[in-house]
């Protein structure tokens, strides 16, 4: 092959290589960007709304002055009419203890009794999701952050003593699938021994309990 015949070559080539690194470098611009703008409208930042709820509860302290059951607790803020502010904690559902018309459910004072050794008469930060502010219930939904840093809700479903709650999105929702299929399979907590009647309607029938799973009915 002659020089001159070599040279085009090259330059082709080079030409080429070229173009492809600038798509490449166009497309990691855009998928950043997007991801970018994702993380802002979720921040709120292209004025969707934000309630009151976020300057009042948002990365705030309160004492948690009462624990309802293993998903739900009150915290030291009036809210409306109320002397404190009842929480659901985002994400997570943990077995009935105290619903009306409803027995005592497989697991549910074991859960209520982690919540309350992990949150009762302790300071905690409240986390929110913009998104969504209250449940239909009107309880202020957020993730409760314990003294030491502990996501008390992540905590609940990573030691079985609740499910990852599927039916609204949230933002660590995927982290809360991953901790239930851990908790399954190592069988912690509630897994041990629920039966496909201890489960929540939702679940039921769409999850592959522990083989070692003995029945334990719906009464704990």
């Amino acid at each position: 092959m002659s020089p001159s015949k070599r040279a085009v070559r090259l330059t082709v080539f080079r030409r080429r290589a070229r173009y492809l690194g600038r798509r490449a470098a166009w497309a990691a611009a855009i998928a950043a960007m997007a991801a970018l703008l994702a993380l802002a409208d979720r921040a709120g930042l292209f004025g969707r709304r934000k309630t009151p709820d976020w300057p009042k509860y948002h990365a705030r302290q309160f004492k948690v002055v009462r624990v309802v059951d293993g998903d739900t607790l009150d915290v030291d803020c009036p809210d409306g009419r109320y002397g404190s502010t009842r929480v659901r904690l985002l994400g997570v559902d943990t077995p009935e203890s105290v619903k009306p018309d409803t027995p005592v459910q497989h697991f549910s004072l074991e859960a209520a009794g982690y919540l309350r050794e992990k949150a009762l008469h302790k300071t905690v930060t409240l986390e929110l999701d913009p998104l969504r502010t209250r449940d239909t219930y009107r309880r202020l939904l957020a993730y409760v952050i314990g003294p030491g840093g502990e996501n008390l809700n992540e905590s609940i479903v990573t030691t079985g003593h609740g499910y990852a709650d599927p039916r609204f999105e949230h933002p660590l929702s995927g982290r809360f699938a991953r901790a239930q299929k851990e908790a399954m399979k190592a069988r912690r907590g509630l897994w041990e021994t629920a039966a496909e009647v201890d489960l929540p309607g939702y679940y039921r029938g769409k999850l592959k309990l522990p083989a070692a799973s003995a029945p334990s009915g719906t009464f704990h």
